[in-house]
């Protein structure tokens, strides 16, 4: 799914910078990076089921969620719960120590996310601190700690880039939000989305630059950067907020956004 592919995406480009330069990012860590981000995607999204059953109920394109449609009940869900965040522990016990404490950290923020929707017009940006955590674990696994030079300006592109990407997502339920009284970036930005939009990337832009002159990347580097930022700019012009299949095919495009980076990182690193 791509909600699973805009998890792991960061910590690939965060295990690509970290990798010597001349050499391939570690194999084994995107590996095993890749098997956490399934996990922990799918405890995300359990949890949101969990505390969203009500609301997803009453919007067409959720109602058919298993715990919506009554097919399995809580307590189940809470026994897979529990099965996946065992086996994302064993991910992350195979990690370096500092790792292990700083993946934990997000722990907290996969749990209250799902809430946020309930109190803020901005459940996009919790979910942005969230989803980009990678951002910093990848170089951890990697370094053994954080370069908070390279890391901070790379986690904030992410978080940048998901605020443009669940914004998107968010403009394909707005109607049903407003009527259950729940709220989104696409509510709060409404006619004005492209705008935000333009300037989330920009700033996502000019942070991948920042992260890159850190960690004295390369040509190829910069020339993926330019090439995400066409990829947005044609997203962004384009999109219409109001046909929820066009929403869903330029969110579910941001995966090549992600894809592109990490070539332009390895390529950059060679």
């Amino acid at each position: 799914p791509a909600g699973t592919w805009l998890l792991y995406l960061p910590c690939t480009w965060s295990i690509g910078l970290a990798a010597a330069p001349g050499c391939l990012p570690d194999w084994h860590m995107l590996s095993l990076f890749g098997v956490g981000a399934v996990l922990m995607r799918g405890a995300g999204c359990t949890i949101n089921d969990m505390w969203d059953r009500d609301y997803d109920r009453q919007v067409a394109r959720t109602a058919s969620r298993p715990l919506a449609a009554g097919d399995i009940s809580t307590f189940q869900s809470l026994v897979f719960l529990g099965g996946q965040l065992s086996l994302a522990l064993c991910v992350l016990l195979c990690l370096n120590y500092y790792s292990i404490i700083l993946g934990a950290a997000s722990l907290s923020l996969v749990v209250t996310y799902p809430l946020m929707k309930r109190i803020t017009y901005w459940p996009q940006l919790v979910l942005g601190l969230t989803f980009n955590w990678g951002a910093l674990l990848g170089w951890s696994a990697i370094r053994g700690s954080c370069e908070w030079s390279v890391c901070l300006p790379l986690y904030f592109a992410g978080v940048m880039w998901t605020l443009v990407y669940d914004t998107i997502y968010a403009h394909q339920d707005k109607r049903d939000d407003i009527m259950i009284g729940v709220k989104s970036t696409a509510l709060q930005f409404k006619e004005d989305t492209k705008q935000w939009l333009s300037g989330f990337s920009l700033a996502m832009l000019l942070s991948l630059c920042v992260a890159g002159m850190n960690c004295n990347q390369t040509f190829p580097y910069y020339s993926a950067v330019a090439a995400v930022g066409a990829h947005l700019a044609h997203q962004i012009y384009t999109l219409d907020i109001d046909k929820p299949e066009d929403c869903w095919k330029k969110f579910a495009s941001n995966r090549t956004v992600g894809i592109l980076l990490f070539i332009g990182i390895v390529l950059g690193n060679l």
